[in-house]
């Protein structure tokens, strides 16, 4: 049976990763008779909203506990990850990708990966293994690659422009649909960068772990 590691960022779409679409990616692993183990970089968080109104919260909190609430506690360090032991990688968006895995929420092009993350990407590619991203994860891959990577966003113009900034290449997407990059092993889809429905990402996420699958 297959194994696919999957990185979050947090729990929460502000400020972790998007609920939604981690759990409809395990599920889709799940469904699709392969199984998952979850990482997490044991950091704070950039910050900690409540999501209801967005309001900034006088407190801490740590990617990697966080993260358990979505894991149901069985969450490993990130710094702990091996390429050899995978057989495909996956991180599911939410802003905490933009805030926690990378600086892209702050800095966009210019951004700044977290080392674990870099590691861990830079790893999969190395031993030729796929490499899947909802959401805004798709930034981190054409951070970390560059040299003309296809991904996807969905739609979102700005977005678009940093990824091709740093040497990616976008395409325009539409719900469900998934980019792969052939060359590179990658696979993307929008997800909630587009105004989905959680149908609409449930869609993206299972059709990104089949076209994986299909390469393992």
């Amino acid at each position: 049976m297959k194994k696919i590691a999957v990185i979050l960022a947090g729990s929460g779409v502000f400020d972790g990763s998007e609920i939604h679409e981690a759990t409809l990616t395990l599920y889709s692993i799940s469904k699709n008779g392969a199984n998952y183990e979850i990482f997490a970089p044991d950091i704070d968080q950039y910050h900690v909203l409540n999501h209801m109104g967005g309001v900034e919260l006088p407190e801490k909190r740590n990617v990697l506990v966080e993260s358990a609430r979505i894991a149901r506690g069985a969450v490993k360090k990130l710094s702990d990850f091996d390429p050899a032991s995978y057989d495909a990688l996956i991180i599911p968006g939410g802003f905490g990708v933009a805030k926690n895995l990378c600086t892209f929420a702050f800095d966009g092009a210019d951004c700044s990966v977290n080392p674990d993350v870099e590691k861990a990407l830079k790893g999969m590619k190395e031993v030729g293994k796929p490499i899947g991203a909802l959401c805004i994860s798709p930034v981190l891959l054409a951070k970390v690659f560059g040299n003309n990577v296809e991904v996807t966003i969905g739609q979102d113009e700005e977005a678009a422009s940093a990824i091709e900034a740093v040497g990616g290449v976008h395409k325009k997407t539409k719900h469900g649909e998934v980019v792969i990059d052939e060359k590179n092993n990658l696979f993307t889809t929008p997800c909630y960068m587009l105004d989905a429905t959680i149908a609409q990402v449930g869609e993206g996420a299972e059709n990104l772990v089949k076209e994986m699958l299909k390469r393992m």
